[in-house]
């Protein structure tokens, strides 16, 4: 006699009485996917790569001859090329991060219903959030690569700690990738992602990107602050000066922070949504 296959309901109730350590920790299985369906489209990844790219060439060459040298962290005097090139390489890691964990985990989880197939296997909500940050994380980190191969050979790095601009660009994409998808879980409709953009664009052109933050008033100042880019920025100027101090420890734990509660919404949102 052959066994009854459980439907869907006692399916999912089969895997959520399950603790979150008993999880099959498979997450690398969403990020091999990942992998197999981009082996034959990686122009679509490399494209988001161009952005901040031609931000460089067009504001950093340009506005050089007129703007010349700014102060930089520490006091340090460098070109303007060198003072908005970390900015850039934050961005780009933000973009390929965000962009990634929220359109495309959206069309998964509402329109082509993937993590439906995924959470009917022994792959538990952590795995999948854990497997799609990842992979938005492998994104972030392969825009931030390509800029600051641009940045070496245009000889804008300043300093010996540039070396670990790639891991801070890492951290700030995982943290930008895990808010993102714990953001997108709480999306209902397509028009709901006309709000990423809404959100990135302002970070973008008001977090000190292209000019010191000196230039706000107080309470501005203290606003732009608090924003995520500007923490991202501020730790990739400061790597890349040489400008070592305490406050870097901090911009890297807001992303460590961020990270963290990201992951933890993302994975208990797709436990509600998907398993009950």
């Amino acid at each position: 006699m052959s066994t009854p296959v459980l439907d869907r309901p006692h399916a999912s109730r089969a895997l959520r009485i399950l603790p979150t350590g008993m999880y099959s920790r498979r997450g690398h299985v969403i990020l091999e996917r990942a992998f197999r369906v981009y082996r034959h489209s990686w122009l679509v990844i490399f494209s988001g790569f161009f952005e901040p790219l031609f931000y460089l060439f067009a504001l950093g060459t340009g506005l050089h001859s007129l703007v010349g040298k700014v102060v930089g962290p520490g006091g340090h005097v460098i070109s303007y090329t060198a003072f908005i090139a970390p900015a850039l390489l934050a961005s780009s890691a933000m973009n390929g991060a965000i962009f990634d964990s929220t359109i495309n985990v959206f069309f998964k989880l509402k329109f082509a219903k993937l993590y439906d197939s995924m959470l009917a296997t022994s792959l538990g909500p952590v795995d999948v959030a854990i497997g799609e940050i990842s992979w938005a994380l492998i994104r972030g980190g392969l825009y931030s690569a390509g800029f600051l191969v641009v940045m070496v050979v245009m000889g804008l790095t300043a300093s010996v700690w540039a070396v670990l601009l790639l891991p801070a660009a890492l951290l700030i994409a995982f943290g930008f990738a895990s808010v993102g998808m714990a953001c997108t879980t709480f999306m209902k409709g397509v028009q709901h992602l006309d709000l990423v953009e809404v959100a990135i664009l302002p970070l973008f052109l008001f977090s000190g990107t292209f000019y010191s933050l000196s230039v706000y008033p107080g309470w501005v100042r203290i606003l732009v602050e608090c924003l995520p880019l500007q923490h991202g920025i501020a730790l990739l100027r400061g790597l890349n000066a040489g400008a070592i101090d305490w406050s870097l420890a901090g911009h890297a734990s807001y992303f460590v922070g961020m990270a963290a509660v990201g992951l933890v919404v993302a994975a208990r949102r797709l436990d509600v949504l998907l398993l009950k």
